[in-house]
Parts: C-alpha cells; sequence; structure tokens
C-alpha cells in the first residue's frame, strides 16, 4: 500500500474511533446514542468507500500509464531491433558481394 493510502486509513480511523468515543460520553439518551452511533457509521462507512473508489481509480490511472509506458519502449525496441537487423543484413551483402568478387578472381586465375 502506497503512504497516501495508509495516510487515509489512519485519519479515517482515527476519525471513526473519535467520533464514536465523543458520542458514547456524551450526556444523550440512549436511544438517541445509537442513533448518532448509527449515523457516524454509515458516515464512516461512506468514507471508506469514497476512498477505496479513489484508491482504485488511482491504480487503473497508475496501471494505464505504465501500461502505455512499456508498449512504448516495445515499440522503440522492436524499431530499434529493425534497424540493427538492417544494418547487420547490408554489411554482410557488401561482405557476400566482395567474396563472390574475390571467388570471381580466383577461378580466373
Amino acid at each position: 500500500m502506497s503512504d497516501s493510502s495508509n495516510t487515509i486509513l489512519g485519519i479515517l480511523a482515527g476519525t471513526a474511533i473519535g467520533a464514536t468515543l465523543g458520542i458514547l460520553f456524551a450526556p444523550d439518551k440512549g436511544s438517541s446514542t445509537r442513533k448518532k452511533l448509527v449515523e457516524e457509521s454509515n458516515h464512516v462507512v461512506d468514507n471508506v468507500a469514497n476512498s477505496a473508489t479513489q484508491l482504485g481509480n488511482q491504480i487503473a490511472s497508475s496501471f494505464t500509464t505504465k501500461r502505455n509506458s512499456l508498449e512504448h519502449e516495445v515499440e522503440a525496441l522492436v524499431s530499434d531491433a529493425s534497424y540493427k537487423a538492417d544494418d547487420v543484413i547490408s554489411t554482410l551483402e557488401s561482405k557476400l558481394k566482395d567474396l563472390k568478387a574475390r571467388n570471381k578472381k580466383l577461378q580466373a586465375s
């Protein structure tokens, strides 16, 4: 997990614990306290869901960026290899031409 996701989870957990303790120690009727606990727990669940969605979006974005970068690097490698292969073929053709010329001279003598 990244530092930002750990920070978000820590803040959410601290908020939930603080709110729960605040409600439990508040001088209020039991039914009112239970209602506040339910509301606060729903709020925490919503915050966690939103954080999870944001984290998922960040991961998806990072994945897409890295995939595009990798595709670009692979294309560059293939292109580079193609140019190098063409250079090797040209060099070999030149050497073959020279060898054929030498061979003709040897056969002529």
